[in-house]
């Protein structure tokens, strides 16, 4: 649930950074990369858990 939490306040963070375009652009690397992690060990974290039968 953690990951999870975390993996969606990102989202919400990059979807945040998108509407005030152009302010801002230069975070979108760092701000990306940090979702497409957590998104990452979340998927990682389910298939794990599906894997022990969770």
């Amino acid at each position: 649930k953690k990951l999870n939490g975390q993996a969606t306040q990102l989202k919400m963070d990059l979807h945040d950074l998108s509407e005030d375009l152009p302010t801002g652009w230069e975070k979108i690397p760092e701000i990306a990369e940090k979702t497409f992690q957590a998104y990452q060990q979340l998927t990682a974290a389910r298939k794990k858990l599906a894997e022990i039968g969770g």
